[in-house]
């Protein structure tokens, strides 16, 4: 056990899917997993461990921003010894281009944060994906023939501004979208050497303040689930090949 998450040792897969809301996680589970148990509710933070094809995965929530990302992420790889944490979220688009349910895999967070120099003297004001996951999250969209856009993404520590218009770090950096914990995530685990990627599908664009309803960011993520799920698949293979050589 942690001191933010009361599974056992045993209860935590390899792999962790973090959700931000409790309750998309739990739709996950219920819907694309097998042999289901809960294994976590303290402070409603819902984790659930079953089998994916056999694969036994983990999927829980991290809250929202880094703060709650940077701990959730941080007992799940240091406390339960998780090798692979995928956010599976979702973002605002910063343009037109970027349509509604659109599926971005993340290369670099771009952040105001100062969660990494605070935490672990990271002076730097981007994170990027950790370990293999992110290629083999890009080669298994090719092969489910899920379209992806592989980008830079801005993790912002606000979700309301003074200020119209795309933050200067965003534009800067060519961000397709906002969100508010891969930095934090990619932080962590580089820290801790440690693989990490996040998935994101998006909710609303900005300009034109098209987005989702409530439940539909509940309950209408499929696509990224299924991508998230074989995605595990295929980093389960290369853990298990990697510790044989």
């Amino acid at each position: 056990m942690s001191i933010h998450i009361s599974a056992l040792p045993s209860e935590i897969a390899k792999i962790v899917l973090l959700a931000g809301d409790p309750l998309r996680a739990k739709n996950i589970a219920d819907n694309m997993l097998q042999d289901v148990k809960q294994v976590n509710s303290t402070r409603n933070a819902f984790y659930f461990t079953g089998t994916y094809k056999k694969v036994l995965i983990t999927i829980g929530a991290s809250g929202m921003g880094c703060p709650s990302i940077g701990i959730y992420s941080y007992e799940l790889f240091n406390d339960y010894d998780v090798a692979c944490i995928i956010r599976i979220g979702t973002a605002g688009a910063y343009c037109e281009t970027t349509a509604l349910y659109d599926v971005i895999n993340a290369n670099k967070a771009f952040s105001e944060s100062t969660y990494a120099k605070e935490a672990f003297n990271i002076n730097t004001n981007y994170q990027c994906h950790q370990g293999i996951a992110y290629e083999l999250i890009n080669t298994t969209a090719k092969k489910l023939q899920i379209p992806v856009k592989a980008s830079n993404i801005h993790s912002s520590d606000v979700f309301y501004r003074s200020e119209k218009g795309i933050p200067a770090i965003a534009v800067e950096n060519n961000c397709v979208c906002v969100e508010m914990e891969a930095f934090a995530l990619f932080a962590n685990a580089q820290y801790l050497n440690k693989m990490a990627a996040t998935i994101l599908t998006i909710s609303d664009i900005i300009p034109t303040q098209e987005a989702m309803s409530a439940d539909q960011r509940q309950n209408s993520l499929d696509k990224m689930s299924e991508l998230a799920l074989e995605s595990a698949l295929a980093i389960n293979s290369w853990l298990k090949k990697n510790e044989t050589t």
